[in-house]
């Protein structure tokens, strides 16, 4: 007998076939979501909160402040992910190659159906946590320009007053007053602060900012005495560091011993290995400046009386040379004098001489004609004449004395020992110049007048030249 087909979807009654047979049961079927909580409950339950450690790499740090990186070594590749919250309460900041040891929990991020780890927690793998956050801090700052050696200033040669920022009962405060005092007496002024703890930071950047407002403090002191690297931590503060960074007053740090170097040493305008160096640098040596002086005194006399001798040298060479030449311009205006008389000479001799001939002719032309009425006229003619020859004589006298009064007075006006004998005096610059134009010189300007006896320094005030 042929057996009846059931319709698709429907069961037989009781639940069994046609035959009699029990029928099978349909699987559970999940969705995609039930199936990603179904894997990631088995996942939790089955892994428990575990330490991976592994290099960072593909870093985003997102705006929301999470981080997505994958943590993987040289076999395997872990997705992983932390939390806005968990990034912050870290000490140092994520970076792309640092190797960590990370401790969360194994997960599957159901948007993507991706396998990944939450990391709650971060410590470096082969670096300390503050020595990591201290390095990050140290490369940031650097990229800053606040360790360039060109924005540090030098320490003033002698301050009128040294700050002191440290602990009022350590040994560095005493190590840096002592050596002050020995070296240049010098008033200093503590700003106490805690040098260690976690308070020490702020105390100090309070400490350091009260004293740069006080008038007549021309450089402050910062720092303590040796110690671990825990108890110098304070001085690896960011705050503090920028606070010294923007002080307006040039800073020695003095933090533990030379050895030892904290982000407030590479700030600094100047760096001491201990206190007492640093005492050291902010105040001269007061018997070394005294044997100093003592040498640029003992240096100084020698050369004023070089100097001396220099210049009396000189002066007695000025003078010869100017007594040579003013015997010269005598002797040169006398012999034109003597030119100048000489052709006065010739010059009315043939004057006279002409004269004369012409006289002579005008006798031999009235000896020539009617006696009497020539006598007459030519003796009116001759009167005149001779008052023509007389005027032009006294003309020729009178234009030529004013010349020979011009230059005797010339020559004797230009002879230099008589100008000066007359109360006149010869006026020069510093350098030596003689001075004979007003416009040669400038109001301010220091001149010497060299009299017939001494000379004389002076300032011109005005100066008037010719109209």
């Amino acid at each position: 007998m042929a057996q009846r087909g059931i319709p698709f979807g429907r069961r037989p009654p009781g639940g069994q076939g046609g035959d009699g047979r029990q029928a099978p049961k349909r699987p559970r079927v999940l969705s995609v979501r039930e199936a990603v909580e179904l894997a990631n409950r088995v996942l939790e339950r089955g892994v428990p909160a575990i330490w991976v450690e592994g290099e960072v790499s593909n870093l985003v740090l997102a705006r929301s402040g999470h981080a997505y990186f994958t943590l993987k070594d040289g076999a395997a590749a872990l997705p992983s992910a932390m939390w806005a919250s968990s990034v912050r309460r870290l000490r140092f900041r994520l970076e792309e190659g640092q190797r960590l040891r990370m401790f969360g929990r194994m997960g599957i991020y159901a948007a993507q159906g991706r396998f990944q780890f939450y990391a709650e927690r971060a410590e470096p793998a082969g670096l300390g946590e503050l020595t990591l956050a201290l390095e990050q801090l140290k490369r940031r700052l650097a990229a800053e320009g606040l360790f360039a050696g060109e924005r540090k200033r030098p320490l003033p040669p002698w301050p009128r007053a040294v700050g002191v920022v440290t602990s009022p009962t350590g040994a560095a405060v005493h190590d840096i007053i002592k050596v002050i005092r020995r070296r240049m007496p010098t008033p200093v002024l503590l700003a106490p602060a805690k040098v260690q703890g976690p308070e020490a930071p702020r105390e100090l950047t309070l400490a350091l900012r009260r004293l740069q407002r006080v008038p007549g403090i021309d450089v402050i002191i910062i720092g303590r005495g040796g110690g671990s690297i825990e108890d110098l931590w304070a001085f690896n503060h960011e705050g503090l560091t920028r606070a010294i960074a923007a002080c307006p007053v040039p800073i020695v740090s003095a933090v533990g011993h030379e050895v030892d170097v904290t982000l407030c040493d590479l700030v600094a305008d100047r760096r001491a290995a201990t206190p007492s160096q640093a005492g050291e640098l902010v105040v001269p040596d007061r018997q070394a400046l005294l044997e100093r002086l003592a040498d640029r005194e003992r240096r100084l006399l020698r050369n004023i009386e070089r100097r001396t001798l220099d210049l009396g040298a000189r002066l007695h060479s000025s003078s010869s040379r100017l007594e040579r030449w003013g015997r010269s311009f005598a002797r040169r205006e006398r012999e034109h004098l003597d030119g100048a008389r000489r052709r006065l000479t010739q010059t009315m001799r043939a004057a006279v001489t002409t004269e004369r001939r012409r006289h002579r002719q005008l006798g031999e032309r009235l000896a020539a004609v009617h006696p009497r009425m020539r006598i007459a006229t030519e003796r009116r003619r001759l009167h005149e004449l001779e008052r023509r020859l007389v005027r032009a004589g006294k003309g020729l006298t009178a234009s030529l004395r004013p010349q020979l009064a011009r230059a005797a007075g010339k020559l004797d006006a230009l002879s230099p020992l008589a100008v000066l004998g007359r109360g006149y005096a010869l006026v020069r610059t510093d350098d030596g110049g003689l001075v004979r134009d007003a416009a040669q010189v400038e109001v301010g300007e220091a001149l010497r007048l060299q009299l017939q006896r001494g000379q004389l320094a002076v300032v011109v005030t005005d100066t008037e030249e010719p109209g």
